[in-house]
């Protein structure tokens, strides 16, 4: 009785080790993954700050616009 226990908690310590090293793998080749989104954030980041850039510009463009045509109807 004694040898199947023996080989039972072996064979659980085999399964755990395993699964361990396999949960290892995986997770590192989906932190290899995750840094190659880097780039990708960063160029996105690049392009919003672009069309940030642009809105304010015409959103001033329109504040001016208004402005005048406010001064031109009170004055």
């Amino acid at each position: 009785m004694e040898v199947a226990v023996w080989a039972a908690i072996g064979i659980l310590a085999a399964f755990s080790a395993s699964t361990l090293f396999y949960l290892g793998s995986r997770i590192d080749a989906l932190g290899v993954r995750i840094d190659g989104l880097g780039g990708r954030i960063d160029s996105f980041e690049t392009r919003l700050d672009a069309l940030a850039d642009r809105l304010d510009a015409r959103l001033d463009t329109l504040a001016t616009r208004l402005d005048a045509h406010v001064e031109r109807h009170a004055g």
